[in-house]
C-alpha cells in the first residue's frame, strides 16, 4: 500500500536523482567546482591547487571532457570550468561552451600551474580547489555528491561551511531508508504519474537521443552498434545495444546531455534504455512504460544506497539489475518474481570492478543488462540462486545489504590497488 510518507520520499528521491548532466559526472563535478571557485575569486586563477579523492582521479583519467576539443584528464576539466564554465548551471556547467573557446581551454590547461594531490579522505567523492589571483585566493569544496558544495572561503573569510561526518553528509534530503521492493512496487503501481512524469519523459528523451547517436556514428569502442550488427534485432540484444551505445558516445566526449541516476550518466542510461526498448517491443501503454521506469530507477537507488555514489564496485551492475527488474515488471511479474530476478542478477556479476570511466564501460553495461534479463529468465524456468550461494543473503534485503558491505568495506583495498595501477 502506498502511504503519503512513501510517496513523498520517493518523489523526492526521483527529483534528487534524475538530474541533467553533460559529460561524465566526475570531470563535470571538477569543472563545476572550478567555475564556482573562479566566480568566488572574481578572476581566472594564476595557479591552482587541486585536492581530489582517488575515485575522482580514477574516473577522470581516461574520459574525454565534452566541449574542450577532445581533451582528457583532471587539468582539462578544471581548465574548462575556469575558462568557460557557468557555475549557475551546475552539472551542465560546460554544456554551452562555444568551439571558439577550445583553444583558450587548452592553453590554460597547458600554461597554468595546476598542482594535483590525492589526500587521505574518508569521502570517496571529494574535490577541493584553491585558486590564487594577485593578492586574493578562494577555496571551494564539493563532497559526496557531484553538485554538493560544502565549503567556500575567500581571502580567509568563510562564506559557506556544511558539517560533514566521516562517511555521510551527502547532501540528500529525501528519506532513502524507506527503499524496499514492496514499497517500490507500491509506489510504481499507485503513484499519480503527474507527480513524476516530466522527470521520466526527460530521462527517456535525453537518454534515447544519445543512444541513437551512439548507434548512428562511431564513438568509443562501438559496443552498441557491434551488438546490433552481430546479433540482429533480438530484443535481448537490442536492449543491451541501446544502453551500451549511450555510453559509447558519452565516454568519448559526446556533448549531448543525459539524465543521471545515482550520480552517474552511465547508470541513468542503463536504467532507462533497456526498459524503453522492451516497452516498445511488447507494445505496452505509455503509462505501463513509465511505471516500469520508476521500478528500474528506484531499484537502482535501493542498491546504491548501501554502496555509495563512488566505489570499486561497478555502478552499471546496479543499474542493469534495476533494468532487469523493470523488464520483469513489464511482463507482469509479481513481487516474488521481481525479487528473485534482482537476487539472480546480483549474483551473476557481483564484484565487477570499476576501473574508471572510459570506453569499456559500455561493454560492462551490456553485460549488466544481460544479467538483469537472465535473472528473470532463470526465475521463469524455476532456477534461482539460493541463500548462502556466495554473497546471496536470506532474502532480497539481506542480499542488497551484503552488496553494500562488499562494495563499501570489502573492496576498499581493491579500490586502492586499481588507483595505483592506473597512476603508475
Amino acid at each position: 500500500m502506498l502511504t503519503p510518507e512513501i510517496q513523498a520520499a520517493f518523489v523526492g528521491i526521483l527529483n534528487e536523482e534524475l538530474k541533467m548532466a553533460t559529460g561524465c559526472t566526475e570531470p563535470i563535478a571538477l569543472a563545476y567546482c572550478a567555475a564556482k571557485m573562479r566566480q568566488i575569486l572574481g578572476a581566472e586563477p594564476e595557479k591552482i591547487r587541486a585536492e581530489v579523492s582517488g575515485n575522482i582521479l580514477k574516473n577522470v583519467k581516461s574520459v574525454i571532457v565534452p566541449n574542450t576539443g577532445g581533451l582528457k584528464g583532471t587539468k582539462a576539466a578544471i581548465a574548462a570550468g575556469v575558462v568557460a564554465g557557468d557555475a549557475d548551471r551546475e552539472l551542465q556547467v560546460i554544456s554551452s561552451v562555444d568551439k571558439a573557446r577550445h583553444p583558450a581551454i587548452a592553453a590554460y590547461s597547458e600554461n597554468t600551474p595546476i598542482e594535483i594531490v590525492c589526500p587521505d579522505t574518508p569521502h570517496l567523492l571529494d574535490i577541493q580547489l584553491t585558486g590564487w589571483a594577485g593578492e586574493h585566493w578562494a577555496t571551494v569544496r564539493i563532497a559526496d555528491h557531484h553538485n554538493n558544495i560544502v565549503y567556500i572561503e575567500k581571502d580567509g573569510k568563510i562564506q559557506l561551511e556544511k558539517a560533514l561526518d566521516d562517511t555521510t553528509g551527502n547532501g540528500e534530503e529525501a528519506d532513502r531508508s524507506l527503499l524496499s521492493l514492496p514499497n517500490i512496487l507500491a509506489f510504481a503501481n499507485e503513484v499519480d504519474l503527474s507527480l513524476v512524469k516530466d522527470l521520466l519523459e526527460r530521462q527517456l528523451r535525453c537518454n534515447s537521443a544519445i543512444a541513437e547517436e551512439g548507434l548512428k556514428n562511431s564513438w568509443g569502442a562501438n559496443i552498441g552498434s557491434t551488438l546490433l550488427q552481430e546479433y540482429g534485432d533480438d530484443i535481448k540484444f537490442e536492449a543491451r545495444a541501446w544502453a551500451a551505445a549511450g555510453s559509447d558516445a558519452r565516454m568519448s566526449g559526446c556533448e549531448m546531455p543525459v539524465v543521471i541516476v545515482s550520480g552517474s550518466g552511465n547508470q541513468g542510461i542503463t536504467a532507462s534504455m533497456p526498459v524503453y526498448r522492451y516497452a516498445k517491443h511488447l507494445g505496452v501503454s505509455e503509462e505501463k512504460m513509465y511505471r516500469a521506469l520508476i521500478v528500474s530507477d528506484l531499484v537502482t537507488c535501493y542498491q546504491k544506497a548501501g554502496i555509495g555514489v563512488l566505489s570499486a564496485y561497478c555502478g552499471a551492475i546496479s543499474a542493469g539489475v534495476g533494468a532487469g527488474a523493470a523488464i520483469a515488471y513489464l511482463q507482469g511479474a509479481d513481487e516474488k518474481a521481481i525479487g528473485h530476478t534482482i537476487i539472480n542478477a546480483v549474483a551473476i556479476l557481483s564484484g565487477t570492478i570499476c576501473d574508471g570511466a572510459k570506453p569499456s564501460c559500455a561493454a560492462k553495461i551490456a553485460e549488466s543488462v544481460d544479467a538483469g534479463i537472465l535473472g528473470y529468465k532463470m526465475y521463469l524456468s524455476g532456477n534461482n540462486f539460493q541463500p548462502g550461494d556466495g554473497i546471496i543473503g536470506g532474502d532480497l534485503h539481506d542480499t542488497v545489504v551484503n552488496v553494500g558491505v562488499l562494495a563499501k568495506e570489502g573492496m576498499r583495498g581493491t579500490d586502492r590497488t586499481i588507483l595505483k595501477i592506473m597512476t603508475q
